[in-house]
């Protein structure tokens, strides 16, 4: 409890220290600066070959880095570990603006690559990253809602979970990451927005895979304020799990749309 109080706490005092314009990126009034959470494992943090552009800045699409400071949305935005790359974050932000102009967005990275749904718990500590996935997720979040009005949360995780053992028990623990989420950030309303695994040609699915992906099809008519977006027709970048750069790109305009779709609908 006191690394996660201690945690919160420098992020606080980073965020109070943020420079004045004109020496950094201009963080708007709170009711026009829309934030979106990104959470999940790697094909949320992004694992895409870097392009060029993908670290032009759009002064209306700001990111928290790790330090907990807004800074330009550049790629890679996550820091989960060493290999992250291009991801949906800033495919998604460039419709989310073409949608409210008017409006700063503001991405929080907080995806963790290999992290099966039982790490995102409370104190839950995962070696691989060495990191508390739920717990460093909530920090940041909250250190961001000082600044913004939280707007969707984008969740893409699945594949860790996609085994004989644990795949059975994955739709209940699902539905539970969601209501945690929406009761400790306290927002009962914010939209939740799965993206499917990926369905790429040459990788078979078993019964497990298939059964993780119904658990994720099958959200918007279990739990209020949800999506399902598809993976169809995208692809990997050889490693037979992760999606190409072209193909989260295209992944963070389906996010948009069902984004959109759900906020029309409030």
């Amino acid at each position: 409890m006191t690394r996660r109080i201690g945690l919160a706490a420098i992020m606080l005092a980073l965020i109070a220290s943020l420079p004045a314009s004109g020496q950094g990126p201009v963080v708007p009034d709170r009711a026009a600066f829309h934030l979106y959470l990104l959470v999940g494992q790697s094909n949320m943090a992004g694992r895409g070959a870097l392009e060029p552009g993908d670290q032009d800045v759009d002064p209306r699409v700001l990111m928290l880095d790790k330090a907990g400071v807004w800074v330009p949305a550049t790629d890679p935005m996550h820091f989960d570990k060493p290999v992250a790359g291009v991801g949906l974050g800033r495919a998604f932000a460039a419709r989310m603006r073409e949608r409210a102009p008017d409006v700063t967005v503001g991405l929080i990275p907080a995806a963790v690559g290999g992290s099966p749904i039982d790490a995102w718990q409370p104190g839950v500590f995962y070696e691989p990253t060495r990191s508390h996935p739920w717990d460093d997720a909530m920090a940041r979040a909250r250190v961001a809602m000082a600044s913004g009005t939280l707007q969707a949360i984008l969740w893409h995780q699945g594949e860790s979970d996609a085994t004989p053992d644990l795949a059975p028990a994955y739709e209940a623990k699902l539905h539970d990451l969601i209501a945690r989420f929406r009761t400790a950030l306290g927002a009962p309303d914010v939209p939740f927005i799965v993206g499917g695994l990926g369905r790429y040609p040459d990788v078979p699915w078993d019964d497990a895979r298939r059964m993780v992906d119904a658990a994720h099809r099958t959200l918007p008519d279990k739990v209020r304020r949800t999506a399902f977006v598809s993976s169809d027709g995208l692809v990997h970048g050889g490693d037979k799990v992760h999606f190409d750069t072209a193909s989260l790109r295209e992944l963070g305009r389906r996010y948009a749309a069902a984004c959109e779709a759900l906020i029309t609908m409030r």
